[in-house]
């Protein structure tokens, strides 16, 4: 008598878990991969943001006064919202200036500078 040629139901179910292992896997990667893009993208326009307030006070003739300020400012697109924080130093003639940008009240990123006087 032949015996029939083929694998057994153990070894299909063991081929499958082991492909759907794998597929996991590269799924996972893959979600990784594309929460970093989203992130960086984020950072990039935030970052976008809080130069350009950054730079309009460096461009100012006048120091900018102490306290803080919000501020919209739009990239790609995308609301974002900048607060300023400028805090005196020490040294009369420096301000110390935070801009951290928000995204639907949420933290995107933080900038820090000193600006003096010219």
């Amino acid at each position: 008598m032949k015996r029939a040629r083929g694998f057994t139901l153990v070894e299909v179910l063991v081929a499958l878990g082991i492909v759907a292992i794998a597929l996991l896997a590269g799924l996972q990667a893959t979600n990784a991969l594309t929460a970093n893009a989203t992130r960086q993208s984020d950072v990039l326009l935030a970052q976008m943001c809080a130069e350009n307030e950054l730079s309009r006070l460096r461009l100012s003739p006048q120091m900018p006064g102490v306290g803080d300020t919000d501020l919209p400012c739009e990239q790609a697109g995308r609301q974002f919202d900048v607060r300023l924080s400028v805090r005196p130093t020490p040294n009369p003639s420096f301000r110390r200036i935070d801009a951290q940008v928000l995204e639907a009240g949420l933290p995107v990123l933080r900038l820090s500078t000193v600006l003096g006087r010219w």
